[in-house]
């Protein structure tokens, strides 16, 4: 069985959700996906790849076509850890850092950028605890080569700390080509991590 989606003109999670959807309900053989603009793409891609599909990109006036072949049964869903509200011994907890800028505070730009690069890179101090960074709207732009606050990302990322960098952001700002660090991801995987997280922390 055989199934395409057409999800061109739509933004991200609307064509991993629409894929996601078409995966449970009938787990099709090979699966078509159409999109037209990177993060979809990169997406849509990742997702099949969790669901044990095999896929291959074609690219042709604007529109990626994504075309997917099951491989193998899908990873059995294990239950995240959830220690919320629990002090256990030996167990850390979660925390996810969401930065939906590369500014810290408003009245003076050049200070802002200032003390989010002093925050990012004083977030190590949380030690294990940090579990995942997520940046949002102009905070992607912080993963991009050429950002004075990367070497910072990178080593989070070397420590263990899960970056992941909205696409639909990226494309807005016409920088998806030039991201660092991080995985490119969408609102469902953004909303899940703050489902999974013990404490978010928006600055």
């Amino acid at each position: 069985m055989t199934i395409e989606i057409d999800a061109k003109g739509l933004a991200c999670p609307a064509p991993v959700l629409q894929t996601k959807k078409a995966v449970e309900d009938g787990r099709p053989e090979t699966i078509k996906v159409l999109v037209d603009n990177g993060a979809a793409k990169e997406n849509v891609t990742r997702f099949l790849k969790s669901q044990g599909y095999e896929s291959a990109v074609t690219e042709s006036g604007g529109v990626f076509t994504i075309s997917a072949s099951s491989t193998s049964e899908p990873p059995e869903p294990g239950p995240e850890p959830d220690y919320l509200a629990c002090d256990i011994p030996g167990v850390h907890k979660k925390i996810m850092v969401l930065a939906a800028s590369d500014c810290m505070g408003r009245g003076d730009d050049v200070l802002g950028e200032k003390l989010m690069m002093n925050y990012i890179a004083t977030l190590k101090e949380m030690g294990p605890e940090l579990w995942r960074l997520v940046l949002v709207n102009s905070g992607v732009k912080m993963a991009i080569e050429g950002s004075q606050v990367l070497p910072h990302i990178l080593d989070l990322e070397k420590a263990g700390v899960s970056v992941l960098v909205c696409g639909t952001c990226l494309d807005h700002f016409g920088i998806l080509e030039q991201k660092q660090v991080g995985e490119t991801t969408n609102m469902l995987d953004i909303v899940t991590s703050m489902q999974l997280a013990d404490k978010v922390i928006k600055v």
